[in-house]
């Protein structure tokens, strides 16, 4: 019996999405944008010459780009798996939108998202949060990038004790502090006192935001980063998964995107290499009829957000590089699907995700090559649900090619 392995990329977009322009990000192209700075040498910080991504090459991510937006990226033509890019039908460039669709569950309402005003949070708001955990305020309170509002702020929130509110483009509320002098417990308890208040209200996320270090010089976030999600509103490919009597192995933020729900067992790490480590080992545990469902956020996080191209071409290189060495755990019958779940162009204006298509590429022993076109996110989760023998889901289809022979 097979297994199923679906690999999230976080941020790693491939252009072209239709309705890019609704979200302001026409043109938009997170890959193909970094790997024509490569090419260009305008990406040389710590690396040199065109985007060495051999293995993800090799699958038909070259092919998958230009079918996503018609970007010749100069990666090559050949393609030694199956390839496609997937469109989004969520209304939402964020996080819990792709991955709860990349599951089978597109959203299927408007997310509250907070205004571009100072303060951003309303007192509605900050009001019976302050009231229910008894702190003397908050600090920044407006859209801003995580790193920047720390070094902003860090000093007085180690001064006075009042935590840093943000929020973003997305539908989330992010608490910043200092994981020592204000306790790791505490930050995750008054993140859990905020998820209650800002749910009903449909903002997605709250993500509790640890930070370490003693001045601006010194801040760093560190890896105990929580989310604290709204639950799906039906079941995902994790729940339909264990209801058949498979076990499902989250690994990264997977388990908090789906607020536990569906999820086995579950894995994190410190960084993205770290999480590969931990996806292999999810592998060795997972037996037939499972599922390895692991998020790579670092690009997302540490690349995408702060604009940094050199480093997100970096990241994607040494991602491939340890890419063979998961790939070299599949065993006969198993499928991986390795996909993102938005963009994060590091070439666009401002600092938010950006709303684009993104690749879809399958591989396992025996799986021989196939397009397989222009599909859906949802798609992506039926695709995986009919190779493990699923019964089909409300939202997609199945996009393995009729002659598909790489399940036993």
């Amino acid at each position: 019996m097979a297994r199923a392995i679906l690999l999230v990329m976080d941020s790693v977009g491939c252009g072209g999405a239709p309705d890019a322009a609704d979200f302001g990000d026409e043109g938009a192209n997170t890959l193909g944008h970094i790997a024509l700075a490569c090419a260009e040498g305008r990406a040389e910080e710590g690396r040199s010459g065109p985007l060495r991504i051999p293995t993800l090459a090799r699958l038909g991510l070259g092919p998958a780009i230009r079918l996503a937006s018609g970007l010749d990226t100069g990666l090559p033509d050949t393609a030694g798996g199956m390839w496609g890019a997937a469109t989004e039908i969520s209304r939402g460039k964020d996080t819990p939108s792709g991955h709860w669709e990349l599951a089978g569950v597109p959203v299927p309402w408007e997310w509250h998202r907070f205004p571009r005003t100072v303060p951003a949070i309303p007192e509605t708001i900050t009001g019976p949060f302050l009231a229910r955990t008894g702190l003397p305020g908050v600090l920044a309170n407006r859209h801003a990038a995580g790193m920047p509002v720390i070094r902003e702020y860090g000093a007085e929130h180690l001064a006075s004790g009042k935590p840093i509110l943000y929020t973003s483009a997305d539908s989330v509320l992010q608490i910043a502090a200092h994981e020592e002098a204000f306790g790791l417990e505490r930050l995750y308890e008054i993140c859990e006192i905020a998820a209650w208040i800002v749910h009903p209200l449909r903002v997605g996320r709250v993500i509790a935001r640890p930070f370490v270090g003693t001045s601006p010089e010194t801040f760093r976030r560190t890896a105990n980063r929580r989310d604290f999600a709204i639950p799906p509103p039906e079941p995902t490919l994790l729940d339909r998964v264990i209801a058949a009597g498979g076990r499902t192995h989250a690994v990264g933020k997977i388990a908090d995107i789906f607020a536990g729900r569906g999820i086995s067992t579950h894995r994190k790490g410190p960084d993205d290499l770290a999480l590969l480590d931990a996806t292999i080992d999810a592998l060795e545990e997972a037996g037939d009829g499972d599922l390895v469902f692991a998020n790579f956020v670092d690009f997302d996080t540490l690349w995408g957000h702060p604009r940094d191209v050199a480093g997100y071409a970096r990241a994607l290189e040494a991602f491939d590089a340890r890419l063979p060495e998961l790939l070299a755990r599949l065993r006969p019958g198993d499928l991986a699907i390795i996909t993102a779940d938005h963009g994060n162009d590091p070439t666009a204006p401002g600092t938010d995700h950006t709303r684009e298509r993104v690749p879809v590429l399958g591989t396992g022993p025996g799986i021989e090559p196939a397009a397989l076109g222009l599909i859906g996110f949802a798609d992506v989760a039926e695709t995986l649900a009919a190779h493990l023998g699923l019964a089909p889901g409300r939202h997609g289809r199945s996009a393995l090619p009729v002659n598909f022979r790489g399940a036993s």
